[in-house]
């Protein structure tokens, strides 16, 4: 089953100075980090800041490709997670037939917000992230126990995130 999601917002990994996207059930109940580069956390805050830039960057490209080929994005699927790696698939359509393309997660979620097209995440996906290896401080690893992160999670107000730098 898979569950639709919003980003709910962008942070930085004090420890490891990595972006984290976080995404949110439209509930706020349940809620999934993933780590992302800086290229793709600068191309999502763009989009959530509604920043119009004078050229497009990457994504804008593909988004203009996209269209221009007369394809639109459906969805895009959060769709498993294997040694702390995300994986996503992106769902294009065109004429009422649909292809799908893998995808990092940060670039599917930077496209998803440019087209306006929703963001799911498979159930199996939002367990397992509940057993991500977390940093305290740098080079004390700890595993956060599933209660200590869900509730983390979902005690996560917009304020906790200030705005995002580039």
């Amino acid at each position: 089953m898979i569950i639709e999601m919003k980003v709910f917002g962008l942070a930085i990994d004090p420890a490891a100075g990595a972006p984290i996207v976080i995404l949110k059930d439209l509930d706020g109940k349940r809620a999934v980090p993933i780590w992302i580069g800086i290229f793709e956390a600068s191309a999502i805050a763009t989009q959530l800041e509604k920043i119009a830039l004078s050229r497009p960057m990457t994504h804008d490209l593909l988004m203009n490709i996209i269209t221009r080929l007369e394809f639109s994005i459906a969805r895009i699927v959060i769709s498993d997670l294997k040694n702390n790696t995300f994986f996503a698939v992106i769902h294009l359509v065109k004429d009422g037939s649909e292809i799908t393309i893998d995808s990092r997660p940060s670039d599917a979620i930077a496209l998803a917000l440019r087209a306006s097209a929703p963001i799911f995440v498979d159930e199996k996906v939002v367990e397992k992230s509940m057993n991500i290896h977390f940093t305290k401080q740098a080079g004390d690893l700890k595993k956060y126990s599933k209660e200590e992160l869900q509730e983390f999670l979902e005690n996560l107000a917009p304020e906790d995130f200030g705005k995002y730098k580039m």
